[in-house]
């Protein structure tokens, strides 16, 4: 402690231990730094060296440190794997580099192809610019051209004549009255639409004389007519109902010819009047015969030659159902073709010519020329001959069992009861009618009676006596559907008849009962029918038919409709471009004031020019020309394919000779608004759809707050009246193209299927084109109908829950269709597909086609 203290102290006697101290350790940091230094830098060197003197020695053999060749060093087994890795990273390396070489080879070659397409466009958009600009230059030239070579025409101003005017000279004799010199067509101009103003039955003086049923049904038939108005100073035709009378009657001729001189409208002469004789008995009197009517044509089942004047008088059939519709369901089928008779005549002839002709002395200076020989007796031994032969079953009774119907001098009496007589003809082929030994006589209503009933239970008429006037013979050919034969050819007659083949005799029957429901059948459809000659006659189209109105019920839509892929994969089928421009509508064909003069298309219900009964559609039917039509005042475009073509223009093009066309759905629906939203949803991106129209046949509403699908076209939802079936036929006004897609709500149709139908239907227009099939035949040992619903290759019907079909079928099936069919569709809530589907059957003898795609 002393020693240390002095050294620190700087102590003379510890001065030197202290200075060796210090020296000591820096000797030995300096020894331990450079030993350091050679360990560190020495030793590798020496260690390299011995390393490498033992790998030269020559032994090679021995050699254990240096370098080895590499398939040496592959030889070890710890290094084998790693070896075969970097092989396979080498090769992966190599390609992906001469991919990316290629790559970039190729991304430069399309870099060239876009500059390239670009350059393209902009050429295509100039020229785009340059066609539209000549099409508009075109068009203009083409306006100019229309302007310069068609004069601006308008509608005529129509002048209404005063009250009494008179207008043309009278002729000079009434007999000779006709169209040209008796009718004023100044009160009937082309766009008058045909004014008729019917008087008051009951305001009449001799209205207390009148009929009463006959009366009540004509007041009912004229009250629903849609050419009938109220105003009389703008009418064209007045129209005056003076029979039938009833019995006794206590009305002489000269007090009725000064009751009619002496009604508001009459003129002085009757020009523009119409006199309408309703034959509700065989036995009707002819009221009018001793009556001058002035200019005033006359309507009725019995004429005289002295004062029928052709052209101008109407023959028409009498009312045998005065009150109601003919019960459809006791009019027997029109097959099997051949009855139990041939023919069959019954009747009783209370005078003969030579007797009558004392009676008749007052009208003989009126007669030209003798009466010819009375060839009734031939007749009778002719067929009393044909009877007794036995060739062929034939019933001809010229006696009647009981006391024969009251009768015109030198006509054939009717027998029995009317129930009786159509019974012995639903078992008859043909029905002779004898026309009256007078021939003077042209027509009776005793043998309108006799045709009535014959066509009324598919016997064909056969009419003996070429002088007679049958109902409406200027309008109809008669030819179809009976038979006129001369009475002196009576001995030819069986001849005749057994040599008509089977199908003639069918047409025939199918002709004659045509004509029976359309004029014939009732009141309504024998006024429509006078009505529908006198218009004829002066060439005035007809009125268009109305269409339903829809009222449509406001919805929300909004919602952006997606796509079925199930529903739009399509594959590479060109199914045609999805409308982007607005709805595109069906031209309406609507009557222009020609078509009367110019149409000259052979029409089964017209002869020798077109006569059209009911008012026209704004859609042309497209039916051939053998179909018999329900009376429709339409033209008939000719059905014929379309430009030819091959390839993807053939595929994508739609057939038919419509070149642009689109169609419209209509969906029946009742309170599924989740099924309904649905289907909807699935018609998006539908090409050729026009419009959608809802029938919501429920009445309640559906839900405020329910969103419609937004599907690119417009979704109509309308509202009926009631709940029917029968609302999915209705022509609605919103429906602006001829075809329609009536579809159930629940229905799945992939959008080919639904474009293959559509094709199929443009090339037959006149058929209802569908895909579900039904099959229905005539069971003959029960006796009945068979209906089957399963799927089979049999098919005669096509459902209307997914089918097309011609808007014109819906105007017939609504307002020309018997009302008891859609009656019985409401009573059993079912149906309405086949009744639609015997609808067009029957007008168009051809079944449906059933729309089968294979993909």
């Amino acid at each position: 402690m002393t020693g240390y203290t002095m050294l620190r102290n700087g102590g003379v006697g510890n001065g030197g231990q202290t200075w060796m101290l210090r020296w000591s350790n820096r000797i030995r940091l300096t020894w331990l730094s450079f030993t350091l230094f050679i360990i560190l830098v020495f030793f590798p060197l020496i260690a390299h060296y011995y390393l490498t003197t033992l790998d030269e020695a020559d032994e090679a053999g021995k050699r254990i440190f240096g370098p080895r060749a590499g398939n040496e060093l592959c030889e070890v087994k710890h290094v084998l794997d790693l070896c075969r890795i970097r092989e396979s990273v080498s090769e992966e390396l190599l390609q992906l580099e001469a991919k990316r070489q290629e790559l970039n080879s190729e991304i430069a070659k399309l870099n060239l192809k876009i500059e390239a397409c670009k350059k393209s466009i902009e050429n295509a958009k100039q020229d785009l610019l340059q066609l539209k600009n000549v099409i508009s230059q075109t068009e203009h030239s083409y306006k100019e051209l229309m302007a310069q070579n068609q004069p601006k025409l308008s509608l005529p101003i129509r002048l209404l004549p005063e009250k009494d005017d008179v207008g043309l000279p009278p002729p000079k004799l009434l007999r000779s009255c006709r169209l040209h010199n008796c009718f004023d067509y100044s009160r009937c101009p082309l766009t008058s639409g045909f004014p008729v103003y019917v008087y008051d039955s009951d305001q009449l003086a001799f209205g207390s004389y009148l009929d009463p049923l006959v009366k009540q049904a004509f007041q009912a038939t004229a009250r629903t007519n849609i050419y009938v108005t109220e105003n009389a100073d703008i009418a064209c035709l007045y129209v005056i109902l003076v029979g039938e009378m009833q019995e006794p009657l206590g009305l002489r001729p000269a007090e009725l010819e000064q009751q009619l001189y002496s009604l508001p409208y009459w003129r002085t002469d009757g020009h523009n009047h119409l006199l309408i004789s309703l034959s509700w008995k065989s036995n009707t009197q002819n009221l009018l015969y001793n009556v001058s009517t002035g200019r005033a044509m006359v309507a009725q089942s019995t004429f005289y030659a002295a004062q029928y004047r052709s052209g101008f008088d109407i023959v028409i059939s009498p009312l045998v159902h005065a009150m109601s519709e003919p019960n459809f369901l006791e009019i027997p089928p029109q097959v099997p073709v051949k009855r139990k008779y041939l023919f069959s005549f019954q009747g009783e002839k209370i005078e003969s010519l030579r007797s009558s002709l004392q009676e008749a002395r007052s009208f003989e200076e009126e007669m030209e020329g003798d009466p010819p020989a009375d060839y009734d007796d031939r007749i009778i031994a002719t067929l009393k001959a044909v009877q007794d032969s036995k060739l062929d079953q034939v019933l001809a009774e010229f006696t009647c069992k009981n006391q024969p119907k009251p009768s015109l001098p030198t006509e054939w009496a009717l027998c029995g009861e009317r129930e009786d007589r159509l019974e012995l003809l639903k078992l008859s082929t043909f029905a002779l009618i004898i026309t009256p030994g007078d021939p003077h006589l042209v027509i009776s209503a005793g043998c309108a009676t006799r045709l009535f009933e014959a066509l009324e239970v598919g016997a064909i008429p056969v009419v003996l006596g070429e002088q007679v006037q049958l109902p409406y013979q200027d309008v109809l050919r008669w030819n179809e559907a009976a038979l006129v034969v001369p009475k002196p050819r009576v001995t030819e007659v069986h001849f005749l008849l057994r040599s008509l083949s089977d199908s003639d005799l069918l047409a025939m029957r199918r002709q004659g009962r045509f004509l029976w429901e359309t004029y014939f059948s009732t009141a309504d459809s024998i006024f429509n029918t006078v009505l529908a000659v006198v218009r004829t006659r002066i060439q005035i189209p007809a009125a268009p038919i109305r269409e339903e109105v829809a009222v449509e019920i406001p919805h929300r839509s909004g919602k952006a409709a997606g796509t079925d892929p199930n529903m739009a994969d399509n594959g590479d089928l060109d199914l045609g471009p999805v409308e982007t421009e607005p709805p595109y509508a069906s031209p309406k064909y609507l009557r222009n004031f020609t078509l009367t003069a110019t149409d000259l298309y052979r029409n089964w219900n017209s002869a020798p020019g077109p006569f059209h009964l009911f008012p026209h559609t704004p859609f042309d039917p497209v039916l051939p020309s053998e179909a018999k039509f329900l009376g429709s005042g339409t033209g008939f475009r000719p059905i014929g394919g379309g430009a030819g073509g091959s390839g993807k223009e053939f595929q994508a093009a739609l057939g038919g000779n419509v070149p642009r066309e689109q169609f419209t759905v209509v969906m029946l629906t009742y309170e599924r608004e989740e099924v309904l939203m649905n289907s909807l949803e699935r018609l998006n991106g539908l090409p050729y759809l026009n419009k959608v129209v809802v029938v919501w046949n429920s009445p309640k509403l559906p839900s405020e707050d329910l969103l419609w699908p937004d599907i690119g076209v417009p979704i109509m939802v309308v509202r009926t009246e009631k709940n029917s079936l029968n609302n999915r036929f209705l022509p609605w006004n919103e429906i602006e193209t001829e075809a329609i897609l009536s579809i159930d709500d629940d229905a799945h149709l992939r959008h080919d299927e639904i474009m293959f139908g559509f094709r199929v239907w443009r090339e037959a227009r006149d058929r209802i084109v569908g895909f579900p099939g039904r099959y229905h035949a005539w069971d003959i040992p029960h006796q009945s109908w068979l209906y089957n619903s399963n799927y089979s290759c049999e098919l005669s019907m096509v459902l209307t829950g997914a089918a097309f079909f011609h808007k014109y079928y819906a105007y017939l099936y609504s307002y020309v269709m018997p009302q008891a069919i859609r009656d019985m569709v409401d009573e059993y809530i079912n149906c309405e597909d086949i009744a639609m589907n015997f609808l067009v059957s029957h007008i168009t003898r051809k079944p449906p086609i059933k729309s089968i795609y294979l993909c």
